[in-house]
């Protein structure tokens, strides 16, 4: 681990923290690989059942790759098979939200699109600058931005590397809420912590449910969907959130 990344459970929620805020949390190759290993602690932790994701400070949540760390990289497919942070986020078993607080910037727009969800402060950016420094993103920009807010929009952000503010980002549909700077982390537990208390193997599904929608035909999505729903049916969990129903109790479910 880092300093520049930390990494705390509270209860049934963990939280990485990008600690870099004099740089704006920009990533080096040290912090990707922390924050691969937190990614690691939580998808092996039973406790462990909600992720949050957010920048130290007020002014990024992460401004993406710190360009100098580039240049030491000495080939072009050293750079290419270089530990990937958005990678990282992407190998979340667990449900995941971003907590935007300023600018997410390149790979920090990917680590957030890499998110289930995401939350931003009145003063959150988003852009997608590297047609500025003379490449394209590389953990999923395009692929992320089309779906999220549209082949136009996308093209927009790919082509002109201009940032959009968190109104035009909430209209795009790129994030759920705009918060209150004060209560980003607040709103952002509270929400997570609404998904903690539901069937962990159900969450955890539902969110290979959601990837399968982005890359199957329908009908193989709708096919796989309900193997999906078959395999939490089965579950104990399953069996409790019934009896509980019958009970007019809340359900205990232990992720069994």
């Amino acid at each position: 681990m880092t300093e520049d990344v930390s990494f705390s459970i509270d209860g049934a929620i963990g939280t990485i923290t990008l600690n870099r805020p004099h740089k704006l949390n920009a990533m080096t190759p040290e912090m990707a690989s922390a924050v691969l290993a937190a990614v690691q602690a939580c998808n092996t932790d039973d406790r462990v059942r909600c992720v949050i994701l957010t920048g130290a400070g007020e002014r990024a949540f992460c401004a993406g790759s710190d360009i100098r760390e580039l240049d030491t990289y000495d080939t072009p497919w050293n750079f290419r098979n270089r530990p990937d942070y958005c990678d990282a986020i992407r190998r979340l078993l667990k449900p995941s939200v971003a907590a935007v607080n300023g600018y997410a910037f390149g790979g920090g727009l990917e680590m957030a699109m890499s998110c289930d969800i995401r939350l931003c402060t009145p003063n959150a950016q988003f852009a997608a600058p590297e047609i500025r420094l003379g490449w394209i993103g590389g953990g999923g920009m395009a692929s992320f931005l089309a779906h999220s807010v549209g082949p136009s929009n996308a093209a927009m952000m790919l082509m002109t590397g201009d940032p959009i503010d968190a109104e035009r980002a909430l209209a795009w549909g790129l994030v759920s809420e705009i918060t209150a700077p004060g209560r980003l982390i607040e709103r952002a537990q509270v929400l997570a912590s609404v998904i903690a208390s539901r069937a962990p193997i159900a969450a955890e599904t539902a969110k290979l449910n959601l990837r399968a929608a982005y890359t199957m035909p329908l009908e193989k999505a709708i096919e796989y969907e309900r193997d999906l729903q078959t395999i939490c049916f089965a579950t104990e969990d399953a069996a409790e959130g019934r009896e509980a129903f019958k009970d007019k109790r809340a359900p205990v479910f232990r992720r069994r």
